[in-house]
């Protein structure tokens, strides 16, 4: 095979694919021992979340975060082609209690819409043009990713 024919092996892991799967890996490791094991599976599940997004074509821009007020946070903000998308992550061990984005309510929408009003006016960019998506993750084998776009709309022009 040429060099730079653009074709990949089978099996083939990119460098810099496997310089974030051993961060993450070390990361999770470190956090089994400091975080509790609900908040660790969040963790992964955004991990997990955060790389469907990159091989979808998204551009993430940032991970957790929460306004100067405090009281709400964003999973992960993503650009897909010209629109900002603000992102939910729900991930449970077992679907053993129904879907993970079941716990989605009114309030935590309302508390992601707050944060998400907080980082559109900062980066300057219309209302209009964002989006609010939830990414549900059930930790079976294989894991189970359901990618749900314009999960609710609290407010948003079109």
């Amino acid at each position: 095979m040429a060099t730079g024919s653009g074709k990949k092996l089978p099996g083939f892991i990119h460098p810099r694919q496997l310089v974030w799967k051993l961060s993450d890996s070390a990361r999770q490791i470190r956090e089994r021992y400091t975080l509790s094991a609900d908040s660790a599976l969040g963790r992964r599940g955004e991990d997990l979340a955060h790389r469907y997004l990159r091989s979808a074509g998204f551009t993430v821009v940032a991970r957790n975060y929460r306004p100067t007020a405090g009281d709400a946070e964003v999973d992960i903000i993503a650009r897909d082609n010209g629109t900002l998308v603000f992102i939910e992550v729900k991930s449970r061990a077992s679907a053993e209690f129904g879907s993970p984005d079941r716990a989605i309510d009114s309030e935590k929408q309302k508390h992601i819409v707050r944060a998400a009003r907080s980082y559109a006016t900062r980066a300057g960019v219309p209302w209009n043009e964002v989006r609010f998506d939830t990414i549900s993750i059930v930790f079976t084998k294989p894991p189970s990713i359901i990618h749900q776009q314009d999960a609710f709309f609290d407010g948003r022009a079109f």
